[in-house]
């Protein structure tokens, strides 16, 4: 298997977090998707919405989208299991992950989009809009630290890829102005586990 991502990327950085969480090591292809090279005829090829990471399989087809991405890796690689051992723990790991990825982190990456127009070159930006989704994200930001009042990680005290979704988008709002720090429960669960392995370069 071969991986073309942009490692800087929120959803590069998510799919490389979780290989090194499984001691997964693959080759890969860095994209440069400022410049638009996600956009061209080669990449359109295998990954018709132009996004990264894109994971070229063994039999020749693609595979996008992190976390369809991750959760192959799970099937191959179960172990540590990061998505769920029983029923309701799959359920309940997959319910906080699409709390994190469509409450915050895409609320997250739409301010950042809208409001400094990154990609103006190639989609319409508003600005109005860019405001309304931080304001989404702090709304986000706030249920989640009360929720971490109580919790270590996400589901109690067992880590999964919903912590790691949730780490890296905190971390990705501040390196775009979007700064969470002073919720404290949140800047406590993003210290704990950015300091795992995995997130070390």
């Amino acid at each position: 298997m071969h991986l073309y991502t942009q490692s800087a990327s929120p959803n590069g950085q998510r799919v490389e977090v979780f290989m090194k969480e499984k001691g997964v090591e693959l080759s890969m292809t860095q994209v440069d998707i400022r410049s638009g090279e996600n956009l061209g005829d080669d990449f359109l090829a295998k990954n018709p919405f132009g996004r990264v990471p894109t994971l070229e399989l063994d039999d020749g087809t693609y595979l996008s989208e992190s976390q369809a991405i991750c959760r192959l890796l799970e099937g191959l690689y179960p172990e540590p299991n990061l998505f769920g051992a029983t029923p309701q723990e799959l359920a309940v790991i997959e319910m906080w992950s699409r709390r994190v990825e469509m409450n915050f982190m895409m609320s997250v990456a739409q301010c950042f989009r809208n409001s400094t127009g990154f990609f103006k070159d190639r989609e319409r930006c508003s600005a109005e809009w860019g405001e309304i989704a931080g304001e989404a994200a702090r709304d986000a930001a706030a249920r989640l630290d009360a929720h971490l009042a109580n919790n270590q990680y996400l589901v109690g005290d067992r880590y999964s890829v919903a912590d790691m979704t949730l780490a890296i988008a905190v971390g990705f709002a501040r390196n775009v102005g979007q700064d969470y720090f002073d919720l404290p429960n949140l800047a406590r669960f993003h210290g704990e586990v950015t300091a795992r392995p995995a997130f070390q370069s």
